[in-house]
């Protein structure tokens, strides 16, 4: 019987498997040996090379025979049965040394090279798949190259040369990702190969234009500032051109791409004070008041309506694609274009067109299609938006979650907007007044829903599209109304033409026209037919005609009042054009409660593994059933929407159908959990009960992962929540608390505190609701932690204080200390230090008698920190260190900058300025690597406070500019601070 193929992995720990089984390779040295064969990838290794690898400069005699004893027991592994001294067909003698035959399926590195090869070649014809190429290859990579072997026999140059092509992999990877329109596809990697090699220029560069394309421009400055000043530090140079060039890009906003459509892919959310919850401050300084993402940060500073300076703001460029194929509305166009001027606008006027028709029509296309026409005349930039209006679902987008989204994209910090819709879209408009901005927003369910997003000034274009003609917006607002009619005869035989090609419509005319009868004029089954038609290039136009007039559908609510033909025949007949399993896929894609689904999200639906449901989502997108609108994202038209809901009650039981939304909603709260215990660890999350069969977590391999995941996912997972409370059923209540949950360092960590209180109200009612006392206790302190945020601290006390009577009634002594440090932190805010110190002092003394090392190390900073807010220095240190070696011991790098921060913070306080100095050098050193930018700046402004106690005022102003830039790209108002600073020693403001 023939062996299973062996595979070999050396990107991560050195390992061997023969078909599923791993083998054992024996001790370090023997690892040590493989991982050398491996990383030569086909060259001879002579026996000195391998010596020194094994021994380094001293050798023993022996070390040739030990070689070859090497040598013979990975042979008699890798092929079993050989016979003593065989050479065999997989280790064998070449030039004097041993060469390992392995080739691309066998060998991870191999493959990756084979890879990255092909994604070079094909980079320039298809970015978005040489993307799918790259970031496969970097997906090879499990850790550290040959983890595990010694450290001596790691330190050869061969190790170090394949190391280097892991960092050149994601710089080319990045390089991809902008061309192809995904700047965030590999943010997580460039992130973290930029932490790993700080001072390669290059790779510095395309973090900063990858984090600048996919709206986090405030991390990039902050990011250019961090290599700025760590390259004067250690080296004394300055940045050469191609990282000052990148600078330049994210200053003055040349883009490479435009972010994605939805206003958290692309609208670079401020992360202020505060909103990176797993190392946050009190105001004042450095304690970490509740852990990762719990009460740590800072509360929001009061929203002001002064909008934030733009300049050193990307223009948001937020339209979706526009479809190379559009054709005929040439009479719509022209009556657009005069609308729009010839230079974007009416003299004076706020200019707003409001787009109306029946479904499938066309309104989407046509508007985007004219936005890109003259998306040049607004060089403040374009916003867009799906309100969901008329989605099957009834997931209609809330307008203040809109709002929320343009502002972001604007972008304002997130502690700067106000609570309240009316105060949101009045700082809005404050915002793009004396900007040149157009504004779509698209599919409205009416006027109401558009008022809040209607910009107030001159010189902004809106395009509203709506199946209803919106006369109130016309009536209100003087918006120009246009109505999409059908596609008569002529404009149908064009879009045919356009889509499969003159010569096969004009050969069969009467064909054509009988299938333009039959699509009702529909744009939309016009290209769904079109789709069916071009993927069967040597069918006959009349046998897909007749195709078409046999089928029968039934989508009543959107039949045409002057039309006999049923617009469902269309979809039911290409529905049925694709196999069996994708046809159910199409049905079940239904019930996705959300505004888009990914690959990962689909296969959960359906039960099956993403290998499978990837040529699914393929048929269904090839005619035109699913869209998929940004790479990796799919969505449905209304209308194609409504259909797979009526085939799926149709087809599927109830009970089929409650199977494939909790395995949905599983999908989403496993990999929510995984998320949250990777942003929170000191937190308290309930496990989630085990995921059905057919559900398989999305991996997150670290925490920038996690948030990449949640910032794609945002809007789905708040309809999630919302679908599975609604749902009567207390197993999907449960778990839409349990996810409601799950998200709340996210929540804190991005600002996104408005839709944390939507979230968290729904959590408390369904907790309510299964009158679970437990849940209720999570539900009432989750709800008062965003009511703090927001500054509702009349109603978050009250509610911290109920949860506290219920985990102490429960005997919860877990939920009693986490509920303390949220008292704490509410204590903080209203200056009672002792109150905070004095609940922080219970938390600690429930987390030891729990024996929760993470907790107990947090805890002990907070403490620590309100005995120095309290003049009580050298106990804080006493606390303090106590932390910082458990923190070490555990791993924790931002619980160890924010105790290093308070350990400076007394030392200071106590005279010891160079040691406070130190304490802050390292704390610094920590966030840089982090990408914390406005924990950074705050330290900063100490490390200003304590170079002025020395009399070192260029040392204080040195330090106070570093922050200011920082905060200046934050467009946080402590700015204003800092230059106070500034100005109080040079004399005049914000030299920088």
């Amino acid at each position: 019987m023939p062996l299973e193929p062996l595979r070999f992995a050396v990107l991560g720990a050195v390992r061997v498997f023969r078909g599923d089984a791993e083998l054992e390779l024996g001790g370090p040295q023997e690892r040590a040996f493989l991982a050398l064969l491996l990383v030569a990838a086909g060259r001879p290794v002579a026996v000195s090379e391998i010596v020194d690898v094994l021994w380094g400069a001293a050798p023993p005699r022996s070390a040739v025979n030990v070689v070859r004893r090497h040598v013979g027991s990975l042979r008699r592994l890798l092929e079993p049965g050989l016979a003593a001294r065989a050479e065999g067909r997989r280790l064998v003698r070449d030039a004097g040394g041993y060469r390992l035959v392995t080739d691309g399926d066998s060998s991870d590195l191999l493959r990756f090279r084979a890879l990255r090869e092909e994604g070079r070649r094909i980079a320039d014809r298809s970015p978005a798949q040489a993307l799918e190429l790259l970031d496969e290859a970097l997906s090879l990579w499990r850790g550290p190259l040959a983890a595990g072997i010694p450290a001596q026999a790691r330190a050869h140059p061969a190790f170090d040369a394949v190391d280097r092509e892991l960092p050149a992999a994601v710089r080319q990877a990045a390089e991809v990702a902008l061309r192809a329109g995904r700047p965030d596809a590999v943010l997580a990697e460039l992130r973290q190969a930029a932490a790993r090699h700080p001072l390669d220029e290059p790779l510095q560069a395309g973090l900063l234009l990858a984090l600048a394309a996919a709206g986090h421009r405030s991390e990039a400055l902050a990011a250019y500032e961090a290599v700025r000043a760590r390259l004067a530090e250690e080296l004394g140079i300055d940045p050469g051109g191609e990282l000052r060039d990148a600078r330049d890009t994210v200053l003055h906003g040349v883009r490479e791409t435009a972010a994605g459509a939805s206003g958290e892919s692309s609208g670079g959310v401020s992360e202020g004070a505060g909103a990176d919850g797993s190392l946050a401050h009190a105001p004042s300084g450095g304690a970490v008041s509740e852990g990762a993402g719990a009460d740590g940060s800072v509360a929001p500073a009061p929203a002001s309506s002064a909008p934030p300076s733009p300049s050193v703001l990307l223009p948001p460029a937020q339209l979706p694609h526009g479809i190379t194929a559009f054709t005929g509305r040439d009479a719509e166009l022209d009556e657009v274009f005069a609308l729009s001027g010839a230079d974007g606008s009416g003299p004076g006027t706020v200019v707003i067109s409001a787009i109306g028709g029946m479904a499938g029509v066309g309104k989407t296309t046509l508007a985007v299609h004219w936005a890109h026409r003259v998306a040049d005349r607004f060089p403040d930039g374009q916003l867009y938006v799906n309100l969901r209006g008329f989605d099957p679902s009834g997931a209609v987008l809330d307008p203040g979650e809109a709002v929320r989204g343009f502002l972001g994209a604007l972008g304002v910090p997130p502690e700067r907007v106000p609570h309240g819709v009316d105060a949101q879209a009045a700082l809005y408009r404050s915002v793009l007044t004396g900007r040149r901005v157009l504004v779509v927003l698209d599919n409205a369910r009416d006027t109401e829903q558009v008022r809040s997003l209607l910009p107030g000034s001159p010189g902004c274009l809106t395009i509203v599209t709506s199946r209803d003609e919106l006369p109130g917006l016309v009536a209100a607002h003087g918006a120009h109304s246009l109505v999409l009619r059908p596609f008569d005869a002529v404009q149908a035989r064009a879009f045919l033409v356009r889509r499969l090609g003159a010569e096969r419509v004009a050969a069969e005319p009467r064909a054509a026209d009988e299938i333009s009868e039959l699509c009702a004029g529909l744009p939309l089954a016009l290209a769904c037919v079109a789709a069916r038609a071009a993927g069967h290039p040597h069918f006959p136009l009349a046998a897909v005609a007749a195709e078409l007039r046999d089928a029968h559908g039934s989508l009543d609510a959107f039949v045409r009042s002057d039309a006999s033909v049923d617009v469902g025949t269309v979809f039911s007949w290409s529905s049925r054009a694709v196999s069996t399993e994708a046809a159910r896929l199409f049905r079940l894609l239904a019930l996705h409660p959300g505004p888009d689904l990914s690959l990962p999200a689909a296969a959960a639906l359906a039960g099956l593994p993403v290998r499978r449901a990837r040529p699914l989502l393929a048929e269904l997108t090839g005619l035109h059933l699913v869209t998929e609108h940004s790479p990796g994202r799919y969505a449905f038209h209304d209308l194609l929407r409504a259909h797979a809901g009526e085939l799926v009650h149709e087809r599927h039981t109830e009970a089929d159908r409650a199977a494939a939304l909790n395995r949905l909603h599983h999908h989403y709260l496993h990999t929510a959990h995984a998320a949250d215990r990777l942003l929170a660890p000191n937190a308290d999350p309930l496990p989630p009960p085990p995921a059905p069969e057919g559900v398989r977590p999305e991996p997150l391999a670290d925490d920038d992962r996690a948030l990449a995941w949640l910032s794609a996912e945002h809007a789905v997972l708040l309809a999630v929540v919302e679908a599975a409370a609604a749902s009567g059923q207390p197993v999907q209540e449960r778990l839409a608390c349990q996810l409601a949950w799950s998200l709340e360092p996210f929540f804190d960590r991005r600002g996104h505190w408005h839709d944390g209180l939507a979230v968290q109200r729904t959590a408390l009612d369904a907790a309510r609701r299964l009158a679970d006392p437990g849940l209720e206790a999570r539900g009432l302190r989750g709800l008062a932690r965003v009511e703090g945020r927001l500054g509702l601290h009349s109603r978050s006390v009250p509610r911290l204080e109920r949860a506290l009577e219920l985990f102490t009634e429960l005997g919860d002594d877990t939920g009693r200390a986490h509920t303390h440090r949220s008292l704490g932190w509410e204590c903080d805010q209203r200056g009672d230090l002792p109150g905070a110190l004095r609940h922080n002092r219970f938390a600690l003394g429930l987390f030891r008698t729990l024996g929760d090392r993470a907790a107990q190390a947090s805890v002990l900073n907070s403490v620590g920190w309100y005995h120095a807010q309290l003049g009580e220095y050298r106990r804080a240190l006493t606390h303090c260190f106590e932390a910082l070696t458990m923190l070490q011991e555990l791993g924790d790098r931002y619980g160890q900058a924010a105790t290093w921060d308070s350990i400076a913070y007394a030392h200071h306080h106590l005279g010891r300025h160079p040691h406070a100095l130190l304490g802050y050098r390292n704390a610094l050193a920590l966030l840089r690597d982090l990408g914390v930018p406005y924990v950074e700046a705050d330290i900063l402004v100490r490390v200003g406070d304590t170079h002025l106690a020395t009399g070192d005022h260029d040392g204080a102003r040195t330090a106070w500019r570093q922050a200011l830039v920082l905060l200046r790209g934050l467009n946080h108002p402590d700015a204003e601070r800092v230059e106070a600073l500034l100005d109080a020693r040079d004399g005049h403001a914000g030299a920088v």
